[in-house]
């Protein structure tokens, strides 16, 4: 039985438009399936970007599906678009790739290595990995398959019959300039229009231009494969099209009600598209708030020429990556949503889409922010598990951790990442090792295996090991630096043996956290209990730093806490010249 909404003041941005769009599938099709749609081009490495594409129709789907309702979460792998330029920094990708510009992705050849039979299915086979992982359910649509089974036919030759009046709606918007900077939008500079791409709105192509006049299908050519095509002639009661390739030079006429090899121009297949599937929803693109852009004009198209109607359609603003301009696909070396799970867990990944309205920017972090980013998540875990959590922070962690299927995969005992990091940075990795530091954090629940702290603990050790610059990982030293401990007063070396008196009472991370914090407060002849004031905390930090030159020489390095724990009392007492 399906739920009913929630009250607006509980409501999140996920929740009110499911109620949106629920409210608008039974309008227009009580009974039926409410469908959603995400568009996805496979022309290079599909980035997190990318994804808010499937993630803002995926949240709204789960909540419906939650409420019980049959969804169908629709995406359109658009991998019968043209190649439209050799993407930078795919490895096993070289110049000689250019010859294929023109072609249908999947009739580019994959990258050198690949496993895969074209360069579409390299592409999308790792977002799919990763859209299991994160608990997506979708149902895929390959346009290459749709097109050349002939499934579109009808709505191919209705466009052909209906090319004046679409030529009509085009040209309405050919001479809108998009509008200057103003109210929250600024013009997009070169890397946002090239983050677009793979949005499943790549080409703004609408057919126009052609010297026998406007036709909104384009084939691609019987020689060349290419569709660097014209079409010359066309007529309505045979059917018959006939059209020149511009690179080659082939010729032919071929009957549209037969042929397959070719499809609608972008601005006219869309539309299509949310009519011939029901689309009830689907997010699109910061770059089609503009005049003229393919979803404005699809909204007429699909009205006047096709008799259906716009889906409920929000913009989603981009995604950038922590320490990294924006996210452009083109440009190279861009992490894809498979690359973001390789160093933090599905449910983090989700929330951070889950937690912001889709026209919120916001950003991944790739670098030192990921510990922020986790101490955050965690702390909102035990605002979550105490009821001290606001509502709608609530229901953004409730969607990261699970779906209506179930809960995702959960690290049974989530130590802080940036204690796994630390550890795994100072063990490199060595099981045994990291065994004994993360046994020795709490004595009274110590860590009998780590597949407790498992799979966090290997996402902090491949941040570690792929996002952390060699120098700067954490070596402890091997022998004491005679000159650095020579050279100190009488005030260092006290605190030095204060330190190594206390490792053997203080032996877990809170007993050590308070032992390095305490040292020079009863330097100064307070209480290890007492508040910092400004000079105390100077000469924390004064301490600290001579703490780090002698383990692993270096003014800076992991906490403290943890890195004693991980060298170990003998050997910190070595190191210290105790």
């Amino acid at each position: 039985m399906p739920i009913v909404a929630q009250s607006t003041e509980t409501a999140d941005w996920v929740s009110r438009y499911a109620d949106e769009v629920i409210a608008e599938s039974e309008r227009r099709a009580p009974g039926k399936p409410v469908v959603v749609a995400s568009g996805l081009s496979p022309s290079g490495p599909i980035h997190l970007g990318n994804l808010r594409e499937v993630m803002t129709p995926h949240l709204v789907a789960d909540e419906i599906r939650r409420r019980g309702y049959e969804v169908r979460h629709l995406i359109s792998w658009d991998d019968y678009d043209r190649y439209r330029k050799v993407p930078n920094g795919v490895d096993g990708v070289d110049e000689s790739w250019a010859a294929h510009i023109g072609k249908p992705l999947t009739s580019v050849p994959a990258p050198k290595g690949s496993a895969y039979p074209n360069w579409a299915e390299h592409f999308k086979a790792a977002m799919v990995g990763a859209l299991t992982d994160l608990g997506v359910v979708f149902d895929g649509i390959s346009q290459t398959a749709q097109y050349t089974a002939g499934v579109y036919r009808e709505q191919i030759l209705h466009a052909m019959r209906e090319r004046g009046r679409i030529d009509a709606i085009l040209d309405q918007y050919r001479t809108k300039k998009k509008p200057a900077a103003k109210q929250s939008q600024k013009p997009l500079d070169e890397a946002e229009v090239e983050a677009a791409e793979g949005s499943g709105a790549a080409s703004e192509d609408d057919g126009s231009g052609g010297a026998g006049g406007y036709y909104p299908y384009k084939p691609y050519c019987g020689n060349c494969a290419k569709d660097l095509t014209a079409v010359t002639a066309y007529d309505d009661e045979s059917t018959e099209l006939s059209y020149t390739c511009a690179d080659c030079g082939f010729s032919e006429t071929v009957k549209l009600s037969e042929f397959n090899r070719g499809k609608l121009v972008w601005k006219v297949d869309w539309p299509m598209r949310w009519a011939f599937e029901g689309v009830i929803f689907e997010p699109s693109g910061v770059d089609h708030s503009s005049p003229g852009s393919s979803y404005v004009v699809g909204g007429q198209i699909v009205r006047e020429i096709f008799g259906g109607t716009q889906p409920i359609g929000p913009m989603y603003a981009f995604v950038g990556i922590s320490g990294m301009a924006k996210m452009s696909s083109s440009k190279g070396g861009v992490p894809t949503p498979a690359d973001a799970l390789r160093i933090m867990e599905a449910p983090l990944l989700r929330w951070l889409y889950a937690r912001r309205r889709p026209n919120q920017s916001f950003k991944i972090a790739f670098d030192q922010e990921i510990q922020r980013l986790y101490d955050e998540w965690d702390k909102l875990a035990a605002k979550v598990a105490d009821g001290s959590a606001l509502p709608a922070d609530t229901a953004a962690y409730t969607r990261a951790v699970g779906t209506a299927a179930g809960p995702l995969p959960a690290t049974p005992r989530p130590l802080p990442y940036r204690t796994l990091a630390s550890v795994a940075d100072i063990t490199a990795g060595a099981e045994d090792q990291t065994l004994r530091i993360l046994g020795e954090l709490d004595p009274n629940h110590p860590l009998a295996s780590l597949d407790e702290v498992r799979p966090r603990l290997d996402r902090a050790e491949a941040w570690i090991s792929t996002y952390v610059a060699a120098d700067q990982r954490t070596v402890v030293r091997t022998e004491p630096d005679t000159e650095l401990l020579g050279s100190l007063g009488d005030t260092d070396r006290e605190s030095l043996r204060l330190l190594a008196e206390g490792l053997g009472t203080h032996w877990s991370l809170d007993g050590l956290t308070t032992l390095v914090y305490g040292v020079p407060k009863v330097m100064a002849g307070l209480d290890p209990e007492a508040k910092p004031t400004p000079e105390l905390k100077t000469a924390q930090r004064t301490f600290f730093a001579l703490l780090y030159r002698l383990l692993v020489g270096r003014d800076t390095g992991p906490r403290l806490p943890t890195l004693l724990l991980a060298v170990g009392a003998e050997r910190v007492r070595f190191l210290l010249g105790q």
